[in-house]
């Protein structure tokens, strides 16, 4: 990962529509630890930095553009404070993830982190289990 590890640059974050179709298509794998569910993809081609994400919250549930930016923030805060636990396995160069909220109540940011935690280790396990 980066040097500093409590960093979320630009590089970090998906963008790319050819990305973002790649997840969202049969290619994305995907598992719930809720309120978030994570849709990823690994590639082993060279990609600016070895994780990048991407957050969306439902506008269907939540209709003010502040509690969606509210619980956008506290995703990314959570991943951002525990993205060194996130381990790829060899042969596998970067990882995209979509980390989707699924509740359709605000929740704290202590619970989202607690959930962040669980998430990556599920995630460290799948990736594993794949490649190792």
């Amino acid at each position: 990962m980066n040097t500093n590890s409590h960093t979320l640059s630009k590089a970090e974050r998906i963008s790319r529509k050819l990305i973002i179709d790649k997840l969202f298509t049969k290619n994305g794998q995907s598992f719930v630890v809720y309120p978030l569910r994570v849709v990823y993809i690994t590639s082993i081609e060279e990609q600016d930095a070895d994780a990048a994400i991407l957050i969306s919250v439902s506008k269907k549930r939540f209709k003010r553009a502040v509690k969606r930016n509210y619980l956008k923030r506290r995703i990314k805060e959570a991943y951002r404070l525990n993205k060194h636990l996130l381990i790829l396995p060899p042969g596998v160069t970067n990882i995209s993830i979509a980390f989707l909220y699924l509740s359709s109540e605000l929740k704290n940011f202590e619970t989202i982190n607690k959930k962040m935690v669980e998430l990556i280790e599920q995630l460290n396990q799948k990736l594993c289990s794949e490649n190792c």
